[in-house]
């Protein structure tokens, strides 16, 4: 008898155990449901503090592997050096110190691998000298590190608008070429052709200029 009534004490608190704890669960899920009923009456009455219409006037044409590779300002300060010279691991570490950029000559090799790989930088040279060899570096690339100024759209509008008028014809006539090829046919694929065909024209004049 004793047994009995101690497993019906148990069954009753174990009844009542599971009847608050689903009760508990009811009130959470009410809780949730209000929660999310608040949010979204207020996404429904939010107003509109700011709008602002975004024109889209720059195209950025580079590949993942050569930001993450310049992200680093001593990797992108290397390219800059290394713009119509050679030079080796140790130059490199001693004209990075005049800017102010302090690394270990193995620090410096590890970005000049990064920049490698990325096809930023290549070797130019390599020179032997009592056994030792010694790698130079240079670069195809110009990287021009400048910040646009805040009133370049009003101080050169009118100088665009005709740029962008002459060149048109340019590029109508490069469009088709670039959308017809094989593989990547996305809008944005010819658009990043056309771009870095005008690039590398540009490149050939400004540095054609120079000699």
């Amino acid at each position: 008898m004793d047994n009995l009534v101690s497993l019906t004490i148990i069954l009753v608190a174990v009844s009542i155990f599971l009847e608050s704890e689903k009760i508990d669960a009811i009130r959470q899920k009410n809780m949730i449901r209000g929660s999310f009923r608040s949010l979204f009456e207020g996404i429904i009455s939010m107003s509109t503090l700011l709008e602002k219409q975004i024109k889209v006037n720059r195209i950025v044409t580079t590949s993942i592997e050569h930001a993450r590779a310049i992200e680093d300002p001593a990797r992108a300060k290397i390219v800059e050096l290394l713009y119509r010279q050679a030079l080796s691991a140790d130059q490199i570490c001693t004209a990075l110190k005049k800017f102010g950029i302090k690394k270990a000559l193995t620090t410096i090799r590890h970005h000049l691998d990064i920049l490698k790989v990325s096809g930023l930088i290549e070797i130019a040279r390599i020179e032997e000298s009592r056994g030792a060899i010694t790698k130079f570096y240079s670069t195809s690339t110009k990287l021009l590190d400048f910040q646009t100024p805040d009133d370049f759209d009003s101080k050169y509008s009118k100088i665009i608008v005709n740029t962008s008028e002459k060149i048109e014809k340019i590029l109508k006539g490069l469009a088709p070429k670039t959308s017809k090829l094989k593989g990547k046919k996305s809008e944005g694929y010819s658009q990043y052709l056309v771009m870095e065909i005008m690039n590398r024209a540009m490149t050939n004049i400004f540095e054609n200029d120079k000699k």
